[in-house]
């Protein structure tokens, strides 16, 4: 929180000034930044930041740089296309801008998108951890039984997407999962997954059956490349998307994304990366109106993790979960297969599971493990 009060504080001074300096009072220059963060998932917060702000005779440009150089120094964040959308917004329906203004705009918005496309390739500690995945696949028989399930989705259909040169054995566990505590799964049915863009309208078929099978919306499950096409799939039709849960995907900034998978998928496909559909790429690039989950590693060898999480700041409805574990062995990933099925059991149901199998299913998350002492155990059977 304390970044995100630093990044916020200097963002918001610069947008009030910003309005300032375009025929806005400081009244209706608050007013018009706190209407923009209302979806905001800390839209509380945020209007305590708005109400403290005093505006002082700086350059619009000095408090731009201000704000890039906090976003630099704490590195690259899917959190920060916040900033830039209701800078958009702002500039477009709210203000008459000047033309020095614009260029000052047009500076922080390029900016913002080039810290963005420094995220470093995953670290050769993690690509070599990878061989621990043999060992979660293996293990998953053993640990299945013991992992806690409460049924409360009523039959609700999920469909689900494999990895890249994945298939639908790929999503073996979470499929046995999601069916043993109440979900009608689905597989994807398309062989393996190549992440070819061809697929795109037999995938859309499948939707549709199932849509017209169940008379309601679907929820869409993607490991890896298979949360590409789901979010795809998810931004051109909200209306038949119940909601969308990635597992380890690079959901955005595909396209300078730094990792050991770009040779093998070149020399498979015979071409550069950089060939790849345009069209497509944007599409992925947009955030879908439905509840988004986006589970991650920051052990990820092959995927680097800040691009499979999404911009949980921008909207309520957005969250990211942690867990441990390889990229290879997330489809047999315990915690993989607990947050699945809570994130899709709460949005929903619009609530969280509550008692104590939900507060015993804490120590399979990386939070609980990094709280200090032994008290975290004693407070799993504490009444809330």
């Amino acid at each position: 929180m304390e970044n995100t009060e630093i990044v916020y504080s200097k963002y918001l001074r610069f947008i009030i000034s910003l309005a300032v300096n375009n025929g806005k009072t400081i009244k209706e220059a608050k007013r018009i930044a706190s209407d923009k963060f209302i979806k905001h998932a800390n839209s509380k917060f945020i209007n305590k930041l708005i109400k403290q702000i005093k505006i002082k005779e700086k350059p619009l440009t000095t408090l731009s740089n201000n704000c890039i150089a906090v976003c630099e120094e704490l590195g690259p964040n899917r959190n920060y296309i916040s900033l830039v959308y209701v800078l958009e917004e702002i500039t477009n329906n709210d203000l008459s801008i000047k033309k020095t203004d614009k260029s000052v705009v047009k500076k922080f918005n390029s900016e913002i998108t080039r810290i963005n496309t420094s995220i470093v390739s995953p670290p050769l500690y993690n690509m070599l951890l990878e061989g621990r995945s043999v060992i979660e696949w293996t293990s998953m028989a053993f640990i299945y039984p013991f992992i806690p399930k409460h049924k409360s989705s009523k039959n609700k259909p999920v469909l689900l997407m494999p990895p890249y040169l994945g298939n639908d054995y790929s999503t073996t566990f979470v499929r046995k999962y999601l069916r043993a505590v109440g979900f009608k799964t689905y597989k994807w049915e398309l062989g393996v997954n190549m992440i070819n863009s061809k697929y795109l309208p037999k995938l859309v078929e499948r939707l549709d059956e199932i849509y017209e099978k169940h008379q309601e919306k679907v929820s869409l499950v993607g490991w890896s490349g298979g949360g590409i096409f789901a979010k795809i799939i998810a931004n051109r039709y909200p209306n038949k998307v119940e909601q969308l849960v990635t597992i380890g995907s690079p959901v955005w900034g595909i396209n300078d994304m730094e990792t050991p998978l770009i040779r093998v998928i070149e020399f498979l496909r015979g071409k550069k990366l950089k060939e790849r559909n345009e069209k497509f790429i944007k599409e992925l690039e947009e955030i879908p109106e439905v509840p988004i989950t986006c589970i991650y590693t920051k052990t990820d060898g092959l995927v680097p993790w800040k691009h499979c999480m999404e911009a949980e700041y921008l909207r309520s409805d957005i969250k990211n979960i942690e867990v441990f574990g390889s990229h290879s062995g997330l489809g047999a990933n315990a915690t993989v297969l607990l947050s699945v099925a809570n994130a899709l059991n709460s949005n929903i149901q619009k609530e969280k599971t509550k008692g104590v199998i939900a507060k015993v299913e804490n120590i399979f998350y990386p939070k609980f493990w990094r709280e200090k002492g032994i008290s975290k155990f004693a407070n799993l059977f504490q009444k809330t």
